[in-house]
């Protein structure tokens, strides 16, 4: 592939999003994901709160980057959901405690 022939197309993400809204049962899919998501966010929030990378959050979980970013993927996938023993172990390193909440 020549450099001069690419050409790299910007994403639009808010776009994007506004073009899949329009698609049968889409919203519905997206909203199944709402946990999911809000558990993700708390769990990034607390690494970017206390400031740490993956590396430094696995050194103090004695455990790799990688097993950090296949933790935090995780609650995107159907694969694998992460232990109660992993998600308290992930806060404490973050200075956070774990609270489980049923609304």
């Amino acid at each position: 592939m020549r450099k001069d022939n690419y050409k790299p197309i910007r994403l639009d993400s808010v776009q994007a999003l506004r073009v899949a809204r329009k698609r049968p049962d889409f919203n519905a899919a997206w909203e199944a994901l709402d946990e999911e998501y809000a558990a993700l966010e708390a769990l990034l929030a607390a690494r970017r709160d206390a400031g740490l990378t993956q590396e430094a959050l696995a050194d103090l979980m004695g455990t790799t980057k990688s097993a950090i970013s296949c933790l935090e993927a995780s609650f995107r996938s159907d694969r694998h959901s992460p232990s109660f023993a992993t998600l308290k172990l992930y806060a404490n390193a973050c200075g956070k405690k774990l609270v489980v909440q049923l609304v």
